[in-house]
């Protein structure tokens, strides 16, 4: 994508090229059509940040990887760069953008227990379970007809989890192994010195 001011508000000005050639024309149509803004022609930085692909004798430079977002949420993209270090294993470069959110949980969603369901295929908790749950039903049936449903049903919930708890028990998360071992690190800073290597002189194939 060029320069062109027509294409405002939809891209800004910090663009690596001055003219658009068709596929540049294309995309900020797809994203005027869609109502979303290229926010990685906003930001200022140095060309060798801006750039998205090197072609393979190191002379030819273009930015033709584009981050867009919806314009009602432009404002939470802080920045978007290139990154020419970053070992992605493809002759594109690594586009980050920093992004901003705040996400709103309820107290609800963050107090909720998960019980561990498998331990009812054992005979001796599916037992407990229903001794306990058949007895907690069973002092709701004194309860009056007149009683608010909203208050009822928090009865019958507080019965259920009670049971399923002291049947159960809360499932806890598993925590994954590591699987970024030493041997896998050092696989990887060899290919990221000969990345840079090869950045600073790519015509040099060793």
């Amino acid at each position: 994508m060029g320069s062109e001011i027509i294409f405002k508000p939809t891209t800004e000005q910090e663009r690596l090229h001055l003219d658009s050639n068709d596929n540049g024309v294309r995309l900020v149509n797809f994203a005027t059509s869609k109502n979303l803004v290229v926010k990685s022609t906003t930001f200022p930085h140095r060309n060798i940040h801006k750039y998205t692909w090197t072609s393979s004798d190191g002379k030819t430079h273009n930015q033709i990887d584009h981050v867009l977002i919806d314009m009602r949420w432009h404002s939470c993209i802080l920045d978007v760069r290139s990154f020419r270090g970053a070992d992605c294993d493809t002759d594109h470069y690594l586009v980050i953008a920093n992004i901003w959110e705040r996400l709103a949980v309820g107290k609800q969603a963050a107090q909720r227990q998960r019980f561990s369901l498998k331990k009812l295929t054992e005979p001796g908790v599916r037992e407990h379970y229903q001794f306990e749950i058949t007895n907690r039903f069973a002092a709701l049936e004194n309860l009056n007809n007149n009683e608010d449903v909203s208050r009822t049903w928090e009865h019958i919930k507080e019965n259920i989890q009670t049971s399923a708890k002291e049947s159960m028990g809360v499932h806890e998360l598993k925590q994954n192994k590591s699987w970024f071992d030493e041997e896998f690190l050092g696989f990887l800073d060899g290919r990221k010195r000969a990345k840079q290597h090869w950045i600073r002189d790519p015509r040099q194939t060793k």
